[in-house]
């Protein structure tokens, strides 16, 4: 039986948000219509500001991932000899790849230039953390065999294989694992967590946290330096291209203090997106589309989703991932708890390179959809980090694992240095979070519902259904009222444009990231006649967004165990 624990104050606003919402649906218009009206104005503004906002770094996170693309290409295309073949003709007897270098123009050979020292062999060991549980043997072999093909995978990678105690075969698919690879990497470490320890709730940050601590003890006595290692958390359906590797080497080598660095890059879905429904592929992307607008933030706070990089120091600084129930939604928590323990010190360094995921998939059209609909649910159990973002702004403590690190007089060769505008950024912080999971349990209610609604109660089409008497009907008799129902009702007309305005991108950005960086071949992109796609978009936007995101605010009311469920994916090696 699970153990009921009532919630805190702070843990009431998710649910709170929620149930007004529905509640003001039917008895805004009834009983407080000017308030309501007003309410309607300023949500309806703010919704479509963010969105346009969204569209905005969108653009720049697209704009910097065809960059890091095209200018990887023209490194690879100058530097790889077998790339390239030598002309057969007695006209042309000079090689391809010096004719491609004397079609570079300065500006290009700079470009290349400079992207040598930091394409070179790392100085890190990079850590690939790769959690399953009951994933088919055949997907994972795939994700780690892109890794083993990377140019660095014998002299830098790690790979630690995070299994499941209580997946029953976990032992053969280890053993068989390792078998496989066992040549392929640095190391390949295996390490089984335990089912059922105190205090924690089964689930990937559990998972990762039991791995990442005895991964990197098991480093460190095999003569790894502590300040070298690397980790990259990735799912087990994680296709991490070379150029990632190379980038996170950028930005750490660039970064002023790289052990206070979450690398975080946009997710991408494209291994299977023809093999599963529209509705689905049309989730997956509206998400990655939200994963990549919010990476363009100027002030290092950006969430990571999925996969994502940091040093041990960090890790062990923090006292690695967190495994009780509250830290279900594992990267966004993990990203809040080096945040907040270290004063804001920890900031997110975008890599402007996509991790290609696969949908979810399982054997029919409404068992996928199901399927679809169980990872929705259990993606926004996340809402959890509302409580624990504002339990960490306005808790009133500071962080003690950091009290030692600071000096009295505040300086000194380890002093920790927080920014006066600390305040600001944990403001910043927690309307990031209330909207990352609050616009999901409302937007979808009072988008769809809210001018329809009040259309009926205020303006019944027969007199029998009036609920509000034409004498107290602010519409009616104010001005100011009605001037104010026609601002709302134009504004929603406009709220759905910034998601086209993104969409049109993504269409365009998903075709170079397919040809250029995945080198798939035409027919197996994605092409205009996949706009029809979109149709899907209300069924998805309710299914996969508004309904679990609601039901899981709700069960903030009454905190239990959540079941670990993993989302299902039907594999077939033979089509990747």
């Amino acid at each position: 039986m699970s153990k009921v624990v009532l919630p805190s104050l702070c843990e009431l606003v998710a649910p709170s948000v929620a149930i007004t919402a529905l509640l003001l649906l039917p008895l805004g218009p009834i009983l407080i219509p000017r308030f309501y009206l007003i309410f309607l104005l300023f949500y309806f503004t703010f919704f479509l500001y963010t969105q346009i906002n969204h569209v905005f770094k969108f653009y720049l996170t697209a704009k910097h991932m065809i960059y890091n693309i095209r200018r990887w290409n023209r490194h690879e295309k100058v530097n790889t000899p077998d790339a390239f073949s030598t002309s057969s003709g007695t006209n042309s007897p000079q090689p391809t790849r010096e004719r491609y270098v004397s079609t570079l123009n300065e500006e290009n050979l700079d470009d290349v230039e400079a992207s040598l020292k930091f394409y070179e062999d790392s100085r890190y060991v990079h850590t690939f953390i790769v959690p399953n549980y009951c994933e088919p043997e055949a997907l994972l072999r795939d994700t780690i065999k892109r890794l083993a093909n990377h140019r660095n995978a014998r002299t830098s990678y790690v790979i630690i294989l995070a299994m499941e105690g209580s997946e029953i075969g976990h032992e053969e698919k280890g053993a068989n694992l390792l078998n496989y690879f066992k040549n392929s990497f640095l190391h390949f470490l295996i390490t089984v967590h335990p089912p059922d320890l105190p205090g924690e709730s089964r689930g990937k940050g559990a998972n990762v946290s039991y791995a990442a601590r005895n991964g990197c003890n098991e480093l460190l006595l095999r003569g790894v330096e502590r300040r070298h290692i690397i980790l990259t958390v990735t799912d087990s359906d994680s296709a991490i291209p070379e150029l990632y590797v190379k980038e996170v080497d950028r930005a750490l080598a660039l970064a002023d203090d790289p052990y206070m660095l979450l690398l975080a890059p946009p997710i991408f879905f494209s291994r299977n997106s023809f093999e599963v429904p529209a509705a689905v592929r049309v989730t997956d992307i509206t998400w990655s589309a939200m994963v990549m607008s919010n990476l363009s933030n100027s002030r290092g706070l950006a969430f990571p989703c999925s996969t994502y990089s940091l040093s041990m120091v960090l890790a062990e600084r923090v006292g690695y991932w967190d495994t009780d129930a509250d830290s279900v939604g594992e990267d966004l928590h993990m990203w809040l708890k080096c945040f907040f323990k270290t004063d804001g010190a920890a900031r997110s360094a975008p890599i402007y390179v996509p991790i290609n995921l696969t949908n979810v998939q399982a054997d029919g059209y409404m068992s996928n959809m199901y399927a679809r609909y169980v990872q929705a649910t259990r993606h926004y159990n996340g809402v959890a980090d509302v409580a624990y973002t504002l339990k960490s702004s306005f808790g009133g403590t500071r962080s003690s694992s950091l009290m030692s690190l600071l000096p009295t007089a505040g300086t000194g060769k380890n002093a920790m240095y927080i920014s006066p505008y600390y305040w600001l950024d944990k403001l910043i912080v927690c309307v990031h979070v209330l909207e990352a999971h609050m616009i999901p349990a409302t937007s979808g209610w009072l988008m769809f519902a809210a001018v329809p609604v009040m259309q009926l109660i205020m303006f019944p089409p027969f007199s029998f259904l009036a609920l509000v008497e034409p004498a107290t009907n602010p519409i009616l008799i104010s001005d100011f009222y009605s001037t104010l129902w026609n601002i709302v009702k134009i504004i929603t007309v406009l709220l759905p444009f910034p998601l086209f305005a993104t969409l049109g991108i993504y269409e365009y950005l998903h075709r170079i990231v397919d040809r250029e960086l995945f080198r798939k071949a035409p027919t197996e992109c994605r092409t205009w006649r996949n706009v029809v796609d979109y149709a899907s978009l209300p069924i998805s936007a309710w299914m996969f967004m508004t309904l679990p995101s609601t039901l899981a605010c709700l069960k903030r009311l009454v905190k239990t165990d959540h079941e670990y469920i993993v989302a299902k994916k039907v594999f077939n090696e033979e089509q990747m």
